[in-house]
């Protein structure tokens, strides 16, 4: 079992670029809740990243694009956090569940029910 983690941003530097101008200027209107949560503007958070290394479950987080090459046929709506298991793709948390978690410990804390 893996979970998946994809972010509401497509990948490159010019587009991480404008994530983190956006998240500077207006950051109640970022569109990523995921991203929001696990990184500030420039940086992972402290917090996510000591659970995200420590972390016994197995993780990989893809951009949407880079989500959408490797499973064409399957639509999200994103930000969203899956499980592969069994080459069956599950969801954990979406799009609306992300935005009701307001800190980093609260989404840990419904990742590690999914052990």
């Amino acid at each position: 079992m893996k979970l998946l983690f994809i972010y509401n941003a497509n990948s490159g530097k010019l587009n991480a670029l404008f994530e983190a101008g956006h998240k500077l200027i207006s950051p109640s209107t970022y569109k990523c809740s995921l991203c929001a949560l696990t990184h500030n503007a420039f940086n992972e958070n402290g917090t996510w990243k000591n659970y995200r290394t420590q972390s016994k479950m197995e993780m990989e987080f893809y951009h949407k694009d880079e989500f959408e090459a490797t499973f064409p046929n399957v639509n999200m709506i994103y930000p969203t956090v899956l499980k592969l298991e069994n080459q069956q793709l599950s969801t954990v948390l979406n799009s609306e569940a992300l935005k009701e978690l307001s800190t980093i410990e609260a989404l840990i804390e419904r990742l590690k029910l999914q052990v």
